[in-house]
């Protein structure tokens, strides 16, 4: 039995990173649109496959009885990086570079992107009507996401390469470039650092991202 793969996603959301790494893999996989809009991740089909109600979620099917199925970007960023290593998407395990690659992942799913969590959701943590408590949640998030953007530009200003892990592209950068894309209309956004938005420019230039945006038909990079 030949393995398919579904990538359940919507655009310009944290489906993006797995969306670029299928890409740059090179391996066929289906687009599974779901409509957020129209509140389709609460559809009880979906919830069978992700309970958490949220995009992405990847299906891979086999020969096994039961699919392979994952939520959490970087899980299945992860997951796809190891599983396709002639993409060289991930270090080699055991290796020094491969433990900073560990750790970047984890913080970008971590640190990161749960501190841009209540920024576009702030209403999660004020009271139902609470407009202004929900501003302030918001405002407070965008002022502690700016340090977190920080750390990432002085990282990549410290060793001067140009990726966030040195001199190879790793799944750690289509991740990074999704959440500081995230951070466009902050008053300081990410590409307004001076390593950290060269970097971006360099990770936008991949043809795997170019192919993406256009799929996803987003016309400008940072909309």
């Amino acid at each position: 039995m030949t393995t398919t793969i579904e990538l359940h996603h919507a655009p310009s959301s944290a489906a993006m990173a797995p969306h670029i790494l299928l890409t740059e893999i090179g391996r066929p996989f289906a687009l599974v649109p779901v409509d957020l809009d129209a509140g389709a991740q609460r559809d009880a089909d979906y919830l069978r496959l992700n309970p958490n109600g949220v995009v992405p979620t990847y299906v891979e099917r086999g020969p096994q009885a039961e699919p392979l199925v994952l939520f959490e970007s970087a899980a299945i960023g992860l997951h796809l990086a190891d599983a396709h290593p002639q993409a060289q998407l991930a270090p080699p395990v055991g290796s020094r570079e491969r433990a900073h690659y560990t750790k970047w992942m984890l913080w970008l799913a971590g640190t990161l992107h749960a501190n841009l969590i209540p920024y576009f959701y702030p209403q999660r943590w004020a009271a139902e009507g609470n407009a202004a408590g929900a501003a302030e949640v918001k405002a407070c998030a965008e002022a502690r996401v700016g340090p977190l953007l920080d750390r990432l530009d002085a990282e990549l200003a410290r060793h001067g390469a140009p990726w966030l892990l040195g001199e190879h592209y790793r799944a750690v950068d289509a991740h990074a470039l999704m959440l500081c894309r995230w951070t466009r209309r902050f008053a300081h956004p990410a590409r307004e650092r001076p390593a950290l938005g060269a970097y971006l420019g360099r990770v936008l230039e991949r043809p795997a991202v170019r192919t993406v945006f256009e799929r996803e038909a987003i016309a400008d990079r940072w909309v």
